[in-house]
């Protein structure tokens, strides 16, 4: 057929071709794009999460440190071309600098290490270890040592500061010359670092007036010096040396231990010969006016609404700075010190520091008693009350604060979300975000203060907490933590606001110092006074400009203190002027103000609210992910607690801390949290059983999924995922569970397939064999109850099968060789050796009962006749051992006697040689499913003559460390298995070495004899099992059994321990036994034939009976000889012990 092409319409079909082409390609173009587009959000979204990861509170990685620096020097700075006042401004600065840093000292290093004195393990016992008290106070006295030097360094600071101060405010009588004019100049930032300066000495007295456990152990480490002191000579000391230390502990003990710190401060001598402070007048009126001034501005901020900062932690500084003025001048205003101490009506207890409060009351009684007459004793009485009063009250409406301060932090924390972001209006985005940092830090310091007052009130009034207290409070404490977490997560942008924050607040400064500077100025008039204001204002002006260091920050301050006379400026520019440069304070101490405030370290001393609070949360289970802020609270415990001295390593403390903490995680949530996932699937998967009313409307009913999507806990250096934790548990759990009961695998596997469904968790599967109805013992239970299992079980040669030998069900139990394999995959290959351990010490024990009965008298002297009769019978008898001379052994043993169960003493010792036989089955059948468990496993290794190392592989790649360690253990695991599978572990032969030596022994010589006995053995071997099988066909089948080739195994195992395989088979035994048959037979065969032709039917069918009662004896017989005869196989029958000997020599 030839086709036309002239008609086809080819550009039609090429277009349709093309088009579809094109539909093709853009398809695929489409999709390449859309693949690319996910991949690029993929990389955007997994960095967006790395640069989160940087700023995670539980982690910080990274941190940045917002304090500005320079090194720029105070002498640098304070450059002017006044002298004078250079020289003053550069002392006053140097020494508050100096201030500054003997308080970061005093909270960095002696506070935590005299509050944490005592805590270790030995607080938890009753009584401390001979020694204990000692060692400590040993560590100890370097630190005292220190702290001593510590003190002294702060008079000396304190004096002059006192003294320069005093030469600064001087009439100019008696001849004392006027360094510059200070008319209307109040150093107020001097006297504020020298009250907190003092302020520190209370609270070290404080501290160790509250450490029972130091003076008690300070008191013993004496005695033991006095004892040392008294025994020097047997001791080994030298009187000389010892009493410089006894004096340095005298000091050290007088000066810190006595509570006099603070007072030998204020009572040491300012009036050393060149420097009168206490005649002057001039410098009194300023040092109280001071007072007066820093005391009017922190009142009206006290109490609880108001509050503002850190105002109550000024109190102690002020009243530190009135005690200081009394001892100085011996003067002071009643009515000022009234006022003082009417203080506690708004602020009954000031939190120094941890647990340490101070009692404004109280410290003014102590300190000024000669004041504290005035008050009326009523009123003192009054006081007490009044704090119970106040604590009450507190308590009372604690849930209502609570509420107030959650709607404030919530409501700030969200400006903080939202108000952060620039508007494009910068004053009014910075005067917002300013006052949106300040906020969030005021809050903070008026929880804190609450909650440190609170605590520590219940425990010095001895005032129990109720739940409801202690969970309010709690809550408070989250709150703080929360703060502090909003500072930290918006640290990006904070940091980039400060700098301009810091700029707009200086700017708004330098502006004030210009209006005044101006004014001054513009004023002709010439004076010293006048030129030493200009030059303050231009010192002023210069720290202003630049970097919001403490060091520019704290010259400001004196400069304009100097700077704000003459009228320079009006009441409102210095009022504006303070206000601004407490604002440019906290930015600039941004980050240590919040780490102050929301300091949780107090916590420690606590502790004992956090089981309540884990328990509360889980019960609620409300907001679980709020136990963060808790752990976060108890991580603020490590700094201090790392600070410690009378612990060998502060770590351990830490260490147990940790560890306290997680078991109270683990006690009240973890494990309750565990038990009710597992009981809640398990219900879930019984459900169709009869239960209790499950409705979620009628019963509570928690739900767990929010505690599993709980992120990570970070638990100091440890890591906890109560997800994983969970897992962990129910892993466990289902693998345990599965392995006591293996028939429950599949509820366990329902269970693991809802909690996966029901709550996404991943468990691993247990890989346990499935255990069907005819599961059998487990190896570890055969093992443990050997001696049992050897009695009440049977086995069988042929098939390598054990079967019971009788139960109350109406099915025996049986054990194979899977079964052994699953046993074996269940506990792994570790088992075999360990089974084969307990066999070796069962046939120990069975070897001597053995033993003792070939040596019995009567057995050994029948033995040795019947070995005389068949030596000298020997020829007669063809070099056979007659079969009646066995059937007249069996017989004559019973005549000896009979057991209660009648049974003779050659039946129990069949029983015992039977017993040895299936432990030596059971240790063949553990070798058969060893090997059987190994195949199972080796089976997908292509080629066992060529195993690749996956360890060469992964180092020619080059891969990780973990990659490589990983391929080695799977290498040595397939080479394990191959040897496993290969060549096994000849267990029969280590039986035989281990036992043929004693055997073998001359002095065990009577059981060479034991050859002779196996004949009668045999004999009532057979007729026991006839027997045994006779009863199969009964209705009562109690001892009816069809195999026991223990005994056949038995048999064989001792003729080889013996090496008597060769006098046995001189025997002939088995030949001699179908003679006999032979010859009954044919007896029987011939009475037959005569019964026949006599035509009496009882005797033939007497014959017939004959006949086969013959042939069953004669069918056991065989099969006992075949089966003795596999068994010998397993110990390599064919050679004596010579000959494996040489063998042996051979191969080495």
């Amino acid at each position: 057929m030839i086709v036309d092409v002239k008609d086809w319409d080819v550009d039609k079909v090429d277009d349709g071709v093309i088009k579809i082409v094109e539909e093709v390609q853009l398809r695929k173009y489409g999709k390449f794009l859309e693949g690319y587009c996910n991949q690029l959000k993929g990389i955007e979204h997994a960095l967006d999460e790395n640069l989160d990861d940087v700023w995670k509170y539980q982690l910080d990685p990274v941190s940045l440190m917002l304090l500005p620096k320079e090194k720029t020097t105070l002498l640098d700075l304070i450059s002017t071309d006044n002298r004078v006042l250079n020289k003053i401004i550069s002392v006053l600065a140097v020494l508050c600098c100096e201030v500054e840093d003997l308080c970061s000292e005093a909270k960095r290093k002696f506070f935590p290490a005299l509050l944490f004195y005592g805590e270790g393990e030995f607080s938890e016992r009753d009584a401390l270890q001979d020694g204990e008290a000692h060692i400590c106070i040993g560590r100890m006295i370097p630190f005292m040592q220190e702290l001593s030097c510590f003190v002294n360094h702060i008079y000396g600071v304190v004096k002059n500061i006192v003294h320069q101060l005093s030469a600064l405010y001087t009439s100019g009588k008696n001849g004392v010359p006027v360094i510059i004019d200070v008319t209307d100049v109040h150093f107020q930032i001097v006297y504020k670092h020298l009250g907190s300066l003092l302020t520190i000495l209370v609270t070290l007295d404080e501290i160790i007036d509250a450490q029972e456990a130091l003076r008690e152990h300070w008191t013993q480490y004496k005695r033991m010096l006095v004892s040392i002191h008294h025994n020097s000579s047997k001791l080994g000391f030298v009187t000389e040396k010892l009493r410089p230390f006894e004096k340095l502990i005298g000091k050290l003990e007088k000066q810190l231990l006595g509570g006099g710190i603070f007072q030998e401060c204020v009572e040491q001598n300012f009036d050393d010969g060149k420097n009168f402070v206490s005649k002057n007048s001039a410098f009194a009126e300023e040092f109280l006016l001071n007072i007066r001034n820093q005391f009017s501005v922190v009142e009206s901020k006290l109490g609880e609404a108001n509050d503002e900062f850190d105002a109550r932690l000024k109190l102690p500084d002020i009243c530190c700075l009135f005690v200081l003025h009394f001892h100085l001048f011996r003067s002071a205003d009643k009515k000022f010190f009234k006022a003082l101490w009417d203080t506690h009506k708004k602020v009954p207890a000031v939190p120094l520091i941890s647990n340490i409060l101070w009692f404004p009351d109280l410290f003014l009684s102590r300190r000024l008693h000669v004041l504290a007459r005035n008050i009326e004793r009523k009123a003192q009485e009054a006081v007490k009350l009044s704090r119970q009063t106040y604590l009450m009250q507190r308590n009372q409406n604690l849930s209502k604060d609570v509420q107030n301060y959650y709607v404030q932090t919530l409501t700030w924390m969200i400006e903080m979300d939202s108000c952060l972001k620039d508007t494009g209006k910068l004053l009014d985005d910075l005067n917002r975000k300013c006052s949106l940092l300040l906020q969030g830090l005021r809050l903070a310091w008026n929880i804190s203060h609450t909650v440190k007052t609170m605590m520590s009130l219940h425990i010095v009034l001895s005032k129990p907490m109720t739940k409801t207290c202690v969970l309010a409070l709690c809550r408070m404490i989250e709150m703080l933590k929360g703060i502090e977490r909003t500072y930290h997560r918006h640290t990006v942008v904070i940091s980039e606001s400060l700098t301009h924050i810091m700029q707009h607040l200086g700017y708004l400064a330098l502006t004030i110092i210009n209006i005044g500077k101006k004014r001054l100025v513009s004023d002709k008039k010439y004076s010293e006074r006048r030129l030493d204001v200009l030059s303050a204002l231009v010192l002023a002006e210069k720290s202003l400009n630049g970097p919001g260091t403490k060091e520019r920050r704290l010259t400001s301050y004196l400069a304009m203190a100097l700077g704000v006379q003459m009228n320079s400026f009006r009441d409102e520019e210095v009022a504006n002027f303070a206000g601004i440069m407490k604002k440019l304070d906290f930015i600039c101490d941004l980050k240590e103000k919040i780490k102050e405030a929301c300091d949780c370290s107090f916590m420690y001393w606590h502790h004992v609210v956090f089981p309540t609070y884990i328990a509360d949360v889980y019960e609620s289970g409300v907001d679980v992910h709020r136990i963060q802020y808790m752990i976060f609270a108890l991580h603020d415990c490590i700094e201090p607690i790392l600070a410690c001295r009378h612990e060998s390593s502060s770590v351990a403390l830490v260490q147990a801390f940790q560890k306290e903490t997680f078991l109270t995680i683990k006690k009240h949530l973890l494990d309750p949290l565990c038990k009710d996932i597992e009981t809640e699937l398990r219900l879930h998967c019984h459900y169709h059983l009869q239960l209790d009313d499950r409705n979620p409307f009628k019963i509570g009913r928690k739900d767990f999924s929010h505690f599993l999507n709980l992120s990570s806990i970070r638990l100091f250096d440890r890591i906890i995922n109560v997800k994983a934790y969970v897992e962990h548990y129910l892993d466990k759990i289902f693998y345990n569970l599965t392995t006591v009961a293996l028939h429950d695998w599949k509820t366990y596997g329902e269970m693991r397939s809802l909690a996966k469904h029901k709550y996404t968790l991943t468990t691993v599967e247990a890989h346990l064999p499935s255990q069907t109805l005819e599961q059998g013992l487990d190896v570890l239970e055969i093992m443990r109850n050997i001696h049992l299992f050897v009695s009440n079980y049977l086995y069988n040669l042929n098939n390598q099968i054990f079967v019971e030998r009788s139960s109350s069900n109406k099915h025996l139990n049986t054990i194979n060789i899977r079964h052994i394999a699953n046993s074996i995959r269940t506990h792994g290959i570790g088992v075999m050796n360990t089974t084969v351990n307990f066999v070796y010490q069962f046939l120990r024990k069975k070897f001597q009962i053995f033993s003792q009965f070939l040596y019995d008298e009567h057995i050994k002297s029948r033995l040795i006749k019947d070995f005389r009769y068949f030596k000298e019978n020997k020829v007669q008898n063809g070099q056979k051992y007659p079969f009646d001379r066995a059937e007249k052994f069996h017989r004559g043993i019973r005549k000896l006697g009979l057991t209660n169960d009648g049974q003779s003493y050659l039946d129990q010792f069949r029983l015992l040689i039977s017993q040895i036989g299936n432990a030596m089955g059971f240790v063949r059948m553990i070798r058969s499913g060893g090997i059987h468990c190994c195949s199972n496993a080796i089976r997908f290794i292509p080629d066992l003559d060529d195993i690749i190392t996956f360890t060469d592989l992964c180092e020619d790649e080059k891969l990780a460390t973990e990659t490589i360690s990983g391929a080695v253990k799977l290498d040595s695991v397939i080479s394990n298995l191959s040897k496993n599978f290969s060549e096994g572990t000849e267990y029969f032969k280590l039986l035989v070495d281990a036992f043929a030596p004693a055997f073998q022994d001359p002095k065990n010589g009577h059981m060479k004899n034991f050859f002779i006995i196996v004949p009668a053995l045999t004999i009532n071997f057979v007729e026991q099992s006839i027997s045994s099988k006779e009863k199969l066909s009964r209705k009562n089948k109690v001892g009816a059994a069809f195999t026991d080739d223990g005994f056949a195994m038995g048999v064989a195992y001792i003729l080889k321990l013996l090496n008597l395989y060769q006098d046995f088979d001189s025997l002939h035994w088995f030949q001699s036994v179908q003679e006999k048959y032979s010859k009954d037979r044919i007896d029987a065969h011939k009475q037959k034939t005569a019964a026949v032709g006599k035509e009496d039917r009882k005797l033939l069918e007497t014959m017939n009976l004959t006949n086969r009662r013959l042939e069953v004896y004669q069918q056991e017989f065989d099969l006992l000889n075949y089966s003795l005869s596999s068994a010998r196989i397993f110990f390599r029958a064919d050679l004596s012990a010579e000959e494996e000997k040489d063998e042996k020599n051979a191969t080495a």
